[in-house]
């Protein structure tokens, strides 16, 4: 008996990801996602000035907007958009500005059949950050700093929660390559390795 149950919530969890999917898509349809994502670059962002100066860019949360388009059952092209992002630039743990940028990414997505509640996707796919509304502070007051925009690599994986017909609860997380030469007064000072992590959570409907 104690075997039997110390089984049944295996059971349980083998019956939820064997039942008749429920969440499947067909060609044509359209899925539409607002939510909210963090964007936390890695620890390690390099160094700048020739080894002088460790930079330091911070973390941030903003609104985000989700559309993708299913060319099949299970294969769609995802567009994520967002309100601006600003981060905290430091040097040296210090305070020496900040930036705006935006994260336009474009992926093609997986999804797994999965069961009746739960079902996982993964994606892979590129994106373009776009710097603006540069600042600087402390000991980069009062110079002109530039960072250059970005192309790169994009990873996504998640599970969409059935709460509704054709309605969903989404926790994803993305990576995403983010290098940008930096500049001050137009002089090249070195790269700085963004490559964040990114986290959050959404609510999606079919249309």
């Amino acid at each position: 008996m104690k075997i039997l149950a110390k089984l049944a919530p295996l059971a349980a969890a083998a019956a939820l990801l064997l039942a008749p999917p429920v969440l499947a898509q067909e060609a044509g349809d359209w899925t539409f996602g607002l939510g909210a994502h963090g964007v936390l670059p890695t620890s390690d962002n390099g160094s700048l000035a020739g080894g002088a100066l460790e930079a330091d860019v911070g973390d941030n949360w903003r609104p985000t907007v989700t559309a993708e388009y299913f060319f099949s059952e299970h294969w769609g092209v995802e567009v994520l958009a967002s309100l601006p992002f600003q981060h905290d630039i430091e040097l040296n743990g210090v305070r020496a500005g900040s930036t705006k940028h935006l994260p336009p990414t474009v992926s093609v997505q997986y999804h797994f059949n999965g069961g009746e509640r739960v079902k996982p996707f993964v994606g892979l796919g590129l994106n373009y950050t776009i710097f603006f509304s540069e600042s600087t502070t402390g000991p980069l007051a009062g110079t002109d700093l530039s960072l250059d925009n970005s192309l790169g690599l994009a990873a996504h994986a998640g599970l969409d929660f059935a709460v509704g017909k054709g309605k969903w609860l989404r926790l994803d997380a993305r990576w995403i390559d983010i290098d940008t030469d930096v500049k001050v007064d137009g002089t090249g000072v070195g790269s700085v390795n963004i490559d964040p992590m990114v986290y959050g959570a959404a609510f999606v409907w079919a249309f």
